[in-house]
């Protein structure tokens, strides 16, 4: 699934290709990615037609264009979604969902909606040009100018949790999703399971420097493919995933002390640490 520093290279794309365009038409060609739309694919394409994209923005993992009238276009991507800029005359996408014609984007490009599990989707936010209320529970995400790092090292010293639920639930700090924890808790030797009342404050400021740390190296590389489903608007892989020290590396030597890497269950996903580097906590009589 696309977390922060795919979902934020997608965002830039738009920001550079479709901002100050108008949508002229819009296509639906399968309803499940409008699911949340109460309006229904007509009330989708009425409500879009005509309207100005004025900026791109994001919360955690999702994006969102804010329009003229002050509503905005919200999309998640879930765990295939594309939002890509393609010349009106390419081929359609074999999983295309939606299609917005434009008037004014760069080299008369359309913005489309591809999903091929269709876990993702689109909706419109009445009055969410500034943030959607749908989302307005997000954290802000590590790389956000405003983001609290006071607030979150006190949360996650409050909590019973262990610190890698805790960097996943999107409450107390947004973007971050499986793979990233797991190479900002390897970089900070601090194994998933660790509850976050028994972290120090130094560990977690430490912990949460090595996550900016990851994600902005990240978003420089554009972001982690394993396969074709993710891709930035111009439909280009990135390539993160060959800097990754953990994460997918199951019995791999450790890129710090040569210990096979190993890799456990973990809310229906998989958490892979270094088991010398990242000791499990013991328990607690």
């Amino acid at each position: 699934m696309p977390e922060l520093p795919e979902v934020e290279v997608v965002r830039a794309g738009l920001e550079r290709h479709v901002v100050g365009a108008t949508i002229t038409r819009v296509d639906v060609f399968h309803e499940r990615p409008l699911r949340r739309h109460v309006g229904g694919p007509l009330g989708f394409a009425a409500d879009l037609a005509g309207r100005t994209i004025v900026d791109a923005r994001r919360r955690g993992k999702y994006l969102w264009l804010p329009l003229d009238h002050g509503d905005a276009l919200m999309a998640h991507l879930g765990m295939s979604g594309q939002l890509l800029v393609q010349p009106p005359d390419a081929p359609p996408e074999r999983h295309l969902r939606v299609r917005l014609a434009l008037d004014g984007a760069a080299d008369g490009r359309e913005l489309r909606f591809v999903d091929q599990r269709m876990f993702g989707g689109l909706s419109i936010s009445t009055g969410g040009a500034e943030l959607p209320p749908e989302i307005a529970h997000i954290a802000r995400d590590p790389i956000d100018p405003l983001f609290d790092d006071a607030a979150f090292v006190a949360r996650v010293r409050r909590s019973a949790s262990g610190i890698k639920r805790i960097l996943l639930t999107q409450t107390a700090i947004s973007g971050v999703g499986n793979i990233y924890a797991d190479e900002a808790l390897w970089r900070a030797r601090i194994h998933s399971e660790r509850p976050g009342e028994r972290l120090t404050r130094t560990q977690v400021v430490d912990l949460l420097a090595h996550v900016r740390a990851v994600m902005t190296l990240a978003l420089a590389q554009g972001g982690t493919s394993f396969d074709a489903l993710y891709v930035n608007v111009n439909g280009e892989a990135g390539y993160f995933d060959r800097s990754l020290h953990a994460d997918g590396r199951e019995g791999e030597p450790c890129d710090r002390c040569g210990t096979p890497i190993r890799r456990t269950a973990f809310m229906n996903r998989s958490s892979y640490f270094c088991p010398a580097c990242q000791p499990a906590p013991r328990r607690v009589r």
